[in-house]
């Protein structure tokens, strides 16, 4: 833990809109100044007005509730910033119907997979000989 304590203008803005998740304290008080890049880089897009609002919610909740991060939290967060920004929920189930299909992948790699070493394992028992 470093002794100085660096400005943290973004961390401090995301505490003082009700923004701050409990969670990342520890990070904060570990290092305080990469606490704030990266806080500065996750939400450059929407500070910068490069991303309206709206869009950056929606894409905050298809990042939380992804099967790789299945943040519930996040998704509440999000989701309801979304919806008092004028969201609809036919808006953000397509938004999690979208980011349901992550989990696709799995399938359609795995299944083809799957068959071939099924026939394999099947010739490997049986031999090469065809049916019938």
């Amino acid at each position: 833990m470093s002794n100085e304590n660096p400005a943290t203008p973004i961390c401090d803005g995301m505490r003082a809109a009700g923004q701050w998740n409990r969670d990342w304290q520890p990070m904060a008080e570990l290092d305080a100044d990469w606490t704030e890049k990266f806080m500065a880089m996750v939400s450059a897009p929407l500070n910068s007005g490069v991303i309206d609002p709206k869009t950056f919610e929606m894409l905050a909740i298809a990042v939380d509730a992804s099967v790789t991060h299945m943040y519930g939290p996040g998704v509440r967060r999000h989701t309801r910033r979304a919806l008092a920004l004028g969201v609809t929920p036919e808006q953000i189930t397509a938004v999690l119907q979208l980011t349901a299909m992550l989990g696709l992948h799995t399938m359609s790699l795995g299944a083809p997979i799957l068959v071939e070493e099924m026939e394999n394992h099947r010739r490997s028992l049986f031999g090469d000989e065809s049916e019938g």
